[in-house]
C-alpha cells in the first residue's frame, strides 16, 4: 500500500458542531454511512478504508476489500478494536447516537448532519480536508452543484407523496433530504405538513390526492407490483418507481442525480 507521509493530527470541526482531532493524513478508515463509503473511493482512498458496513453496496468490491462491522444502527464493536481505526466517518440520522459515543470514547470520529444539497456539497468538501483529498473534493462537489444548476426550472411544482416503506406506509415528509432533492427535481412534497418519515394511512394518501406517487427503489424495494395498490388508493396520480440511491445518498452518487431528474420530468 503507497501511503502518504504523516503530519501533525489535524482538528476539524465536524457537522455537528463536534471539534475532533484526526491523524493528518488518515491511514486506515471505517466508514458507517454507505453514501459515504462510495465517496471515500470515489475520492481515490479505497486502499485505506479498512471497514465498511453491510449496506455499504458501491462500489461493488467495498466489502470485499475493506472489514464488514455490522449494520449503520448495530455496530460489531470488537471487529472495529481489531481494525485500530484513526478515523471512523459516522452520520447523525444513518447511525445511532449510543454507538457513536461508545466509538467516539476510542477513536476519532466525524459525524455527517445532512438535511440539504447544500449539506452534502460541505460534506464532500469537508470529508476531503480531513482525508487529504482537498482539490479532489472540491472538483467532485463543484462538478455536483453545477448539474443541479443547469436543471430546468418546473413551475408550479407537481405535488408528489414519495415512500419510502410498505408496510406501515411511510413517506419523506419536510425536514429531509429527500424533501430537498424533490424540490429541485420538479415536485411539491404533498405531506410537507408533516416532518422527517411520518407513518400515513391510506385516507391521508387520499386527502392528499397528489398528482405523482413515487416509490423508492430503498429502503423498501418497491417494485412494478406495488403500482396497482397505489393505483386503487389514488386513481388520479401517476404512480412512478423511482431510484431511491440518486434521491438519498448525498455522496459522490449526486453526480447522476440531476441528468436522472431530468427523465422524471413532463
Amino acid at each position: 500500500m503507497n501511503l502518504p507521509p504523516v503530519f501533525p493530527p489535524l482538528t476539524v470541526t465536524d457537522q455537528m458542531g463536534r471539534r475532533v482531532a484526526v491523524p493528518y493524513p488518515p491511514r486506515r478508515i471505517v466508514s458507517l454511512v454507505p453514501s459515504q463509503t462510495e465517496l471515500l473511493f470515489d475520492l481515490g482512498l479505497g486502499e485505506r478504508v479498512v471497514g465498511v458496513t453491510k449496506f455499504c453496496i458501491h462500489p461493488a468490491q467495498a466489502r470485499e476489500k475493506a472489514v464488514v462491522i455490522g449494520g449503520t444502527k448495530n455496530f460489531l464493536f470488537d471487529k472495529i478494536d481489531e481494525l485500530k481505526p484513526d478515523l471512523i466517518l459516522g452520520n447523525k440520522e444513518e447511525n445511532y447516537q449510543d454507538g457513536i459515543e461508545q466509538l467516539a470514547a476510542k477513536y476519532p470520529v466525524w459525524m455527517s448532519d445532512i438535511a440539504t444539497l447544500d449539506d452534502a456539497l460541505r460534506m464532500i468538501r469537508q470529508v476531503g480536508m480531513v482525508v487529504g483529498e482537498p482539490e479532489k473534493a472540491r472538483q467532485l462537489a463543484a462538478s455536483i452543484d453545477a448539474s443541479f444548476a443547469k436543471l430546468p426550472s418546473i413551475l408550479p411544482l407537481r405535488s408528489a407523496a414519495y415512500f419510502i416503506w410498505h408496510k406501515p406506509y411511510m413517506v419523506a415528509a419536510s425536514g429531509t433530504f429527500i424533501d430537498d432533492l424533490l424540490r429541485r427535481a420538479g415536485f411539491a412534497n404533498a405531506f410537507a405538513n408533516q416532518t422527517r418519515y411520518p407513518e400515513i394511512t391510506a385516507e391521508q394518501l387520499a386527502a392528499a390526492a397528489p398528482e405523482v406517487i413515487l416509490l423508492s427503489s430503498e429502503p423498501y424495494p418497491f417494485a412494478e407490483k406495488h403500482v396497482a395498490e397505489f393505483q386503487a388508493l389514488c386513481p388520479q396520480a401517476r404512480i412512478q418507481i423511482v431510484d431511491g440511491e440518486l434521491f438519498s445518498w448525498y455522496g459522490s452518487r449526486l453526480q447522476h442525480s440531476a441528468a436522472y431528474f431530468r427523465t422524471l420530468q413532463p
